[in-house]
């Protein structure tokens, strides 16, 4: 791993940045700092899901969204979102059709002891491409109904991450 890479940009409530920090520190703390997800779908509007490697240092094994990371710290969310999605999912997106579609932040113990306390922005991108997952990041991936999802959802809750169930619910808003 890149030294860039294990450093977060701690932010405030109106993501104003306020310091850096080591991101294992960061996440054993709780302090709040900056990141994304996207949210992906392909052209009949079903979500790409992704299962978490087992080898994750937190959530592995769970269901969530296309892409969630950390932009480093001079760089600009929408690049953080293109760089992970092909990093996790092998998907080479362009910025035309990729939407900011809201911010939120949220703070969610895990089971491992650490906390997630993020402010984050979410995209939303739609596309043909289908995904080449990298195995050290992805277990497992699908296209699923947001029907379907939102009664799998409902169901066991405890399968998926806990941003995910966070986002899923504010996205129904915003698209």
């Amino acid at each position: 791993m890149h030294p860039k890479e294990n450093i977060v940009l701690l932010v405030d409530a109106d993501n104003n940045p306020i310091g850096e920090m080591e991101k294992l520190e960061a996440h054993r703390r709780g302090i709040m700092h900056r990141a994304v997800s996207v949210l992906v779908f392909d052209p009949e509007g079903r979500w790409l899901l992704h299962r978490r490697a087992l080898g994750k240092y937190h959530a592995g094994g769970l269901w969530t969204n296309a892409c969630c990371t950390h932009p480093f710290v001079n760089e600009e969310p929408r690049e953080a979102v293109r760089r992970r999605l092909f990093e996790e999912m092998g998907m080479n997106i362009t910025y035309d059709g990729l939407r900011h579609l809201f911010d939120f932040t949220y703070r969610a113990e895990l089971d491992n002891g650490l906390i997630e306390h993020e402010y984050d922005s979410v995209f939303v991108y739609t596309t043909p491409i289908k995904p080449v997952p990298n195995p050290e990041e992805v277990m497992d991936w699908r296209y699923i109904d947001m029907r379907v999802l939102e009664e799998d959802l409902a169901a066991q809750p405890e399968s998926y991450t806990p941003w995910f169930r966070i986002i899923f619910e504010q996205a129904k808003q915003h698209l």
